[in-house]
């Protein structure tokens, strides 16, 4: 089996023209050596992976080149030292470093020292170099590569001459990647290459890395939806899909799509953030002056170019501010996955047309009424293959009456094969003015109520045995649980005489839960007793109330009525209260 090498070691560059992304560094140091202008001590600094170690290589080995006709293969590695600051940090390695470089080089005319992760040295160890970085040997050049460059000493800093490396950008890495799979002859998608360098993050390792893996993961064919599966990331059809829902007014269906979405494993503020960017993207894809703004590949850029067309000017604004405020309330939320929804809801209620429903559109936290979406939940034949019946289809079959109407399950007629809707009435709310005209006649039969209660048996009873039925009561309360009640009544037993029965509690707070208890103990006791005259007086006693000290002086004057002593013992110790 042939040993597999990663194409980040396979690719490395060799030569500047092959490093990608990074012109403006390489041409300044290939000019410098032509023009015998180069420093003897430098700093490339930078994020991960963009090429400092790489260009450190190819500088110390094209300087001893001299111009001359050198064997490609030669890597003049008797005059490259590398030191790994990370491992090798003391001021013992630096001593012994700057030892080595009073040694003149043996072949070619330079002796190279690349230090990598150099913030990774010591106080004393920096200190150490200081004197040599500042006069080093005409024979000697320092590189010195760091990703934090804010961790060197200001006296480094200032004895070298800096390079900023900067990210590469997508459209760099894809065209790098792109020259791989050609060697290497993978079938690559444009898009799916795209979404590798954005993963990739500016980092070409990291594109590399994350090539190969895909490699793995889908053979010599690379699709976009193979690469957002193997990546887990979500793809743009994901967010044409969400925004398509959103321009239609179809709530239900968004909320479904979005539960299939956290299903799949990704996170609602990946989600809300990826749609903020995806609406920006959409407002960019309106102008053809801002056209070059958009970072997708071919394929999805008309995509994005034909939904742009759908999708209104104010839509997208007042779109892209609702997912901003959501993105920023979503660490501090206790409940993420309902205010994402929430925010979803809003969204496709921005386009609703309010004169289709009875509740106006006040503000942007307006939500359109569950009662335009009665249609959607019922199946229907449409005339057309694929058609799909929008909102405002379902808004033209509801019924709009001023009673609301509840729509009860649909069947279907053999012959239309059409749902048959069935309705019927609810009752009318205590607001309404249907309930207005029905006052007078809902009085009336409570008051017949009452008076065909007089009429109702009265047998007597004893203390006993209404006691029995106390008792028994806290029984049946303990054993389903409702500890609280169970406990007032069997604290605060009753009283039975002749002008009723009576209970006296110690605070209005115990009286306050047996009266939410009351209704439903009078209607017990009465049946039980077949005595419906039977009510219960509730008495609060409050002299019998425990009065409690709060404060740190009532708390004194309370303990020193038990103690007098106390008094004493303040005054010697000199206490505070």
């Amino acid at each position: 089996m042939e040993q597999f090498i990663v194409s980040a070691r396979k690719y490395r560059p060799q030569t500047f023209s092959d490093v990608v992304g990074q012109q403006a560094i390489t041409n300044t140091l290939e000019n410098a050596i032509k023009n015998n202008h180069l420093a003897q001590a430098l700093l490339f600094t930078g994020p991960r992976g963009v090429g400092k170690t790489t260009c450190a290589r190819i500088l110390a080995k094209r300087i001893n080149q001299d111009g001359k006709e050198v064997d490609p293969k030669e890597d003049f590695a008797f005059n490259i030292f590398e030191l790994d600051a990370a491992s090798n940090n003391s001021v013992d390695d630096i001593r012994s470093l700057t030892d080595q470089v009073r040694i003149p080089p043996q072949t070619g005319s330079y002796k190279v020292y690349i230090i990598d992760e150099v913030h990774m040295l010591s106080q004393a160890a920096f200190n150490a170099f200081l004197k040599t970085l500042e006069e080093p040997p005409a024979h000697a050049i320092f590189i010195l590569a760091t990703t934090e460059k804010h961790k060197i000493i200001p006296t480094i800093l200032s004895r070298c001459q800096i390079f900023d490396f900067k990210r590469i950008n997508v459209f760099d890495a894809k065209n790098y990647l792109k020259k791989i799979a050609a060697q290497e002859k993978i079938d690559a998608d444009d898009d799916a290459l795209h979404i590798i360098a954005q993963k990739a993050d500016g980092a070409m390792r990291d594109a590399l890395s994350i090539f190969d893996r895909v490699v793995s993961f889908s053979g010599n064919k690379l699709t976009r939806q193979a690469v957002a599966e193997n990546l887990n990331v979500l793809d743009y059809d994901s967010y044409f899909k969400t925004t398509d829902l959103l321009l239609e007014n179809d709530i239900p269906q968004v909320l479904i799509h979005f539960n299939e979405i956290l299903g799949k494993g990704f996170d609602g503020h990946h989600f809300i953030s990826g749609l903020a960017s995806h609406f920006r993207d959409l407002l960019v894809a309106k102008d053809k002056a801002t056209l070059d703004l958009l970072e997708v590949g071919d394929t999805a850029k008309k995509q994005y170019l034909e939904q742009a067309i759908k999708a209104p000017m104010t839509f997208l604004i007042s779109a892209i501010d609702m997912a901003n405020d959501c993105d920023l309330k979503y660490r501090t939320s206790k409940n993420q996955r309902l205010l994402v929804e929430l925010a979803l809801m809003q969204l496709a209620s921005i386009t609703f047309n309010p004169a289709e429903s009875s509740e106006k559109k006040k503000s942007k936290d307006f939500i359109i009424p569950s009662i335009n979406f009665i249609g959607l939940s019922v199946k229907r034949t449409p005339e057309k293959s694929g058609s799909k019946p929008t909102v405002k289809e379902s808004n033209a079959a509801t019924l709009k009456k001023t009673d609301r109407e509840k729509i009860s399950s649909p069947s279907l007629d053999e012959k239309t094969t059409k749902p048959i809707v069935k309705i019927e009435r609810r009752r009318s709310s205590a607001l309404s003015l249907n309930s207005v005209h029905k006052k007078p006649t809902v009085k009336k039969s409570i008051v017949e109520t009452i008076e065909n209660q007089q009429d109702l048996p009265k047998q007597p009873f004893t203390e006993s045995q209404f006691l029995e039925l106390w008792d028994g009561y806290i029984l049946k309360l303990n054993k389903n649980g409702e500890k609280i009640i169970a406990s007032i009544m069997n604290a605060n037993r009753p009283k039975v005489e002749l002008e009723g029965i009576e209970i006296v509690f110690p605070n209005t707070m115990m009286e306050a839960e047996f009266l939410k208890m009351k209704p439903k103990l009078l209607r017990y006791f009465r049946e039980k007793l077949t005595n419906y005259s039977i009510d219960i007086k509730t008495i609060v006693n409050e002299e019998n109330e425990k009065k409690f000290a709060y404060t740190p002086q009532e708390k004194y004057t309370k303990l020193l009525e038990k103690n007098t002593a106390l008094a004493k013992l303040k005054s010697t110790f000199k206490l505070d209260l």
